[in-house]
């Protein structure tokens, strides 16, 4: 048994006041609690993704770890029941006089169970696909019992339909409208390393469907083609919903210094009642660009009848009508997946023109 290594830890008076002190003492990271009316210690070290124990919420005799909300007694180190074999090492501690010392040898071990890793968390394949794939996300919000015709799904399904029959592609289409998934919890907000991949809410929510997106943005598609609305000058709600969600994709980068975007093609549609094509435009190639995303040339088709077109019905026959829109949708897609190859084969490119546009007019 290893001699006990007593150590000052701070006043009394201090963590009375407190209620909960962050310590580094030789090296171990403790986390001090007064808990009814009484000092204990507990490593501040969540088991979980190493979050700061001593900055949560107590409730009870549990802390909540500020990161992703693991628990533990503050007392035992012990998770909550049905969790408790999950614990994290505990420290004696005694009052002497009005000082607070604590015994750097861990009284209980830190014991962590192994859980199964998250079918995301497997290792990224950069690799080149015989048949190109080709996922499309829908980005407009209808209610699934009344629909309404949509410019950008009508647009994107034929996009995808084209690389399906007439490019040789695999393709898959995703409609955010039909998935259940939680808002951004700003976990970033927190600590970078609070942000992880896959997405804690991910990880800890069977019910949060947005792990189809998360795999075929990551592990599966060689090209992905977004479809949005302009709505109020600015994409959709649900793409601003989804990309919040994406920071956990971007941030690899920053605090695991890996990449899990390489070789990858976005293309955008964009269609809008009201103008403001440049300006949406620009966010959504700023944002997949930092994802690390590739853009093929005129990346992206728009079509708008400006701010004063409120005629919305005659728009719809519009967009419906148009062979304009029809080939630049095509053309979009072929111009994605040609990219695609010359990303993975500098060798093969075939130069294309931009024929109907990166803002395709209909007749």
């Amino acid at each position: 048994m290893a001699a006990p290594r007593w150590v000052l830890a701070c006043t009394l008076s201090d963590l009375a006041e407190q209620g909960a002190v962050a310590l580094t003492l030789e090296h171990a990271r403790v986390a001090l609690f007064w808990h009814e009316g009484r000092p204990y210690a507990i490593s501040n070290v969540c088991n979980h993704k190493g979050g700061p124990l001593a900055e949560g919420r107590v409730r009870g005799e549990y802390v909540l770890c500020p990161w992703h909300a693991w628990e533990y007694s503050v007392k035992t180190g012990k998770g909550p029941p049905g969790y408790d074999e999950e614990t994290v090492p505990t420290y004696a501690v005694e009052v002497r006089g009005g000082e607070v010392w604590v015994n750097l040898e861990p009284a209980t071990p830190r014991r962590k169970l192994e859980h199964p890793p998250h079918p995301l968390a497997r290792k990224v394949q950069h690799e080149h696909h015989e048949r190109p794939r080709v996922l499309g996300i829908s980005t407009t919000a209808m209610d699934g019992d009344n629909p309404r015709f949509s410019a950008s799904d009508h647009l994107l399904e034929h996009a995808l339909e084209h690389a399906r029959t007439d490019l040789g592609a695999d393709t898959q289409l995703q409609r955010l409208r039909e998935l259940s998934f939680r808002p951004c919890e700003g976990n970033y907000s927190k600590a970078a390393r609070a942000c992880t991949w896959p997405c804690a809410i991910t990880e800890r929510d069977p019910a949060d469907q947005l792990t189809p997106v998360y795999e075929g943005i990551v592990h599966w598609a060689d090209v992905v083609l977004i479809a949005t609305p302009i709505r109020w000058g600015a994409p959709s709600s649900l793409y601003f919903k989804m990309i919040e969600r994406m920071n956990c994709i971007q941030n690899q980068v920053t605090i695991a210094g890996r990449s899990l975007i390489e070789r990858k093609v976005a293309a955008f549609i964009i269609m809008g009642g009201q103008d403001n094509i440049q300006s949406v435009a620009g966010q959504m190639l700023m944002f997949f660009g930092e994802l690390g995303f590739q853009f093929p040339p005129f990346p992206f088709i728009a079509h708008s009848r400006g701010w004063d077109a409120e005629d919305m019905h005659r728009n719809v026959q519009a967009v419906q009508a148009s062979a304009s829109l029809r080939a630049g949708a095509r053309e979009l897609v072929a111009r994605a997946i040609e990219t695609s190859r010359h990303l993975h084969d500098p060798g093969h490119f075939e130069r294309g023109g931009r024929k109907a546009g990166a803002r395709a007019r209909p007749e």
